[in-house]
């Protein structure tokens, strides 16, 4: 019953560039919400049982054919960082723009995975791993110089 009682936050995904990424250009992703620890406790007369579910990691699917997993909710970018260096922990760099797709843009999706354990009247255990997920989509450009000789 507690089990089915938790209410596991939906993860939000924040990425840096904000808007459109670019070919070659790192792009950090984390979760500005839905990393919490959560927990519900069920009870009969004598006896309370309480489950707690603990983000782990968040498996990023990019769209381009590529997964990301990362230990922990992500870094955010900081203003005025150097907008070519990698993230610290939660990052991918797109090899190719998403032209072409429908939209023009390749689906992402984040899904956290959950350890739910729980503990009552003298005893414990965990759940299999439960999980939430969210979707979004990335444009992606592509970046080219042109030199004319200039003089």
């Amino acid at each position: 019953m507690a089990r089915r009682q938790l209410r596991l936050p939906s993860p939000t995904i924040s990425a840096n560039p904000a808007g459109d990424q670019l070919v070659n250009l790192p792009t950090w992703m984390w979760l500005s919400s839905g990393w919490d620890r959560v927990s519900a406790t069920a009870s009969v007369p004598g006896v309370s049982v309480t489950a707690t579910a603990t983000p782990g990691s968040v498996t990023w699917s990019m769209g381009d054919g590529s997964t990301v997993v990362c230990n922990g909710a992500g870094t955010p970018y900081a203003a005025g960082g150097d907008p070519a260096a990698p993230s610290p922990d939660c990052g991918h760099v797109y090899r190719r723009s998403s032209a072409g797709q429908p939209g023009q843009a390749f689906g992402v999706t984040a899904t956290v995975h959950w350890t739910v354990s729980w503990s009552g009247a003298g005893q414990g255990g965990t759940f299999p791993d439960m999980t939430t997920t969210s979707t979004t989509s990335f444009r992606v450009a592509e970046s080219q110089a042109l030199n004319n000789g200039g003089g």
